[in-house]
């Protein structure tokens, strides 16, 4: 209720109950209510239920009666009892007042701090911008992850699919991609949209933000496992909303929705209290035009309309490793590339465990800097060749001396695209550390030893070879002399460590 009276206060102006037509109470189940008398209301309409003055959405229109899911508990609401329309579609507040809180699918904040006063209203449905609206996406959106912004990169206007097991660290990889925004020059806001979570789990998500700086551009919009399925269904479109509002301001937008999944479940319950036909896995059939119609609002705006980008990241939970499910198979087919994590690398200790082979980004390289191509642009072939001869290497004693070297390389380019949590790497540091990987340097290093390069190599390069970085940076260049220098540092890091083991013998 108290969400409910905070909706009908910031529209009280915006809402007239329309009293000539008003229809009643048939049957309600679950928040979902089934009236009659409102023939002429039409889909996505806010209509009022005059005793409890508690609001509903119109989700289904049928030839007799309308499908009607309440916003909110609707545990006091009887057969009989009157609804009203409103002739409004349901819209949403918004402003940059939003930008470091935490709310509901309603705008309602949730982190106790000052009400948010809406500077315009805009309906959470909507057409995504058409194809004349749109420009190309050519610009990277880096995440600070290794095997992620030099094998599968993602660009600003992209919609890339995270999609895994159960606990394989789909949210740390989109946390991290929050996280690594910090320090970019054109900083998007960031939205993190909490579908069906633990209340304890965007706590912790909130303090992690707060703590490393990043709730400053960030936006939460949080829907808990234990709220009514309508917030549920409502949540990414109201993140997707809040992002287009600075969309049309010519500012990039980074959304994740974690995870819808748990919104087509949410949107199972209501169609089958609705009784619509279930279908496949007892999903509607238009549970595809549901996540159609949300991921298509990503896009990258044409220089006319401002040049602003809503980049989405939209999490799916998967059974067993199953990539031929309804579900992921239907968002698979919606996005521009997927990141898929296995939970067999994720056991073994690859972290993040991204299958490389299973992922892909149809933007390609056309989101990748000049230095992060010429750098990285063999990589994704050294390691298939080193997953297929690890894999015929398992059968046979006697490799040549060749065959044990490719192993071994790819064993360490392995090993650098490892990565902790919550660890995002500037990308001027990864090129200089895929480049030591790719160039062979680090053939004769130890694997335990790799991490422990790393960290010297960054923490030196700052110091001895900060022009290199700078240009990395600045002119997105790596040229010969930029080689060569780094070539020399390398050097010196590994003379350095094999120093410290002789010293340990």
């Amino acid at each position: 209720m108290e969400t409910l009276s905070y909706f009908k206060k910031i529209l009280e102006e915006e809402i007239k109950p329309q009293k000539e037509e008003i229809g009643r109470v048939e049957e309600i189940k679950d928040g979902v209510v089934t009236a009659s008398g409102l023939k002429d209301a039409y889909y996505a309409e806010l209509v009022i239920f005059e005793r409890t003055k508690e609001f509903g959405l119109v989700l289904d229109l049928g030839e007799y009666d309308i499908g009607i899911v309440v916003l909110g508990d609707g545990s006091q609401i009887k057969e009989g009892d009157i609804i009203v329309r409103t002739e409004k579609i349901l819209s949403l507040p918004v402003s940059e007042e939003l930008i470091g809180r935490v709310v509901d699918p309603l705008g309602k904040p949730l982190d106790g701090g000052r009400e948010i006063k809406g500077e315009e209203f805009l309906p959470i449905e909507k057409r995504g911008p058409s194809v004349t609206e749109r420009e190309p996406v050519n610009t990277p959106l880096r995440t600070g992850i290794k095997a992620i912004d030099s094998l599968i990169p993602i660009g600003r206007g992209q919609r890339e699919l995270i999609l895994g097991d159960r606990a394989t660290g789909k949210t740390a990889i989109a946390l991290d991609a929050i996280l690594n925004q910090r320090e970019e020059k054109n900083r998007p806001i960031c939205i993190y949209v909490a579908c069906g979570q633990r209340k304890a789990k965007v706590r912790r998500l909130t303090e992690t933000l707060k703590e490393k700086g990043a709730l400053d551009y960030t936006i939460i919009v949080a829907s808990f496992a234990d709220d009514p399925a309508s917030y549920q269904y409502l949540a990414p479109f109201s993140g997707v909303t809040i992002g287009e509002y600075f969309m049309k301001k010519g500012k990039d937008v980074l959304v994740v929705y974690d995870d819808l999944t748990k919104q087509a479940w949410a949107w199972r319950e209501i169609s089958l209290i609705l009784r619509r036909p279930p279908g496949r896995e007892a999903y509607p059939g238009d549970i595809f035009y549901l996540h159609s119609r949300l991921l298509e609002r990503a896009a990258k705006l044409s220089q006319e309309l401002g040049g602003g980008s809503l980049t989405a990241l939209p999490i799916i939970e998967t059974q067993a490793g199953d990539l031929t499910a309804y579900i992921p198979t239907n968002v698979i087919s919606i996005c521009d590339g997927q990141i898929y994590l296995d939970s067999k690398l994720f056991l073994s200790g690859q972290r993040p465990a991204i299958d490389i082979g299973r992922s892909v980004s149809r933007v390609g390289s056309s989101a990748q800097t000049k230095a992060m191509k010429r750098v990285a642009g063999s990589l994704k072939l050294d390691i298939s060749q080193f997953q297929e001869i690890e894999h015929f290497a398992q059968f046979s004693s006697d490799l040549d001396k060749e065959t044990r070297k490719k192993i071994e390389r790819g064993r360490r380019i392995k090993e650098i695209l490892k990565q902790n949590d919550l660890e995002p790497i500037k990308e001027e540091f990864q090129i200089l550390i895929i480049y030591a990987g790719v160039q062979g340097f680090l053939d004769d290093i130890k694997l335990e030893d790799i991490r422990k390069f790393e960290e010297e190599l960054i923490d030196l390069a700052e110091v001895k070879i900060p022009e290199v970085l700078k240009k990395i940076r600045e002119e997105n260049e790596f040229g010969e002399e930029e080689k060569k220098k780094l070539e020399k540092l390398i050097l010196e890091v590994k003379n350095k460590i094999k120093l410290e083991e002789n010293n340990k013998d």
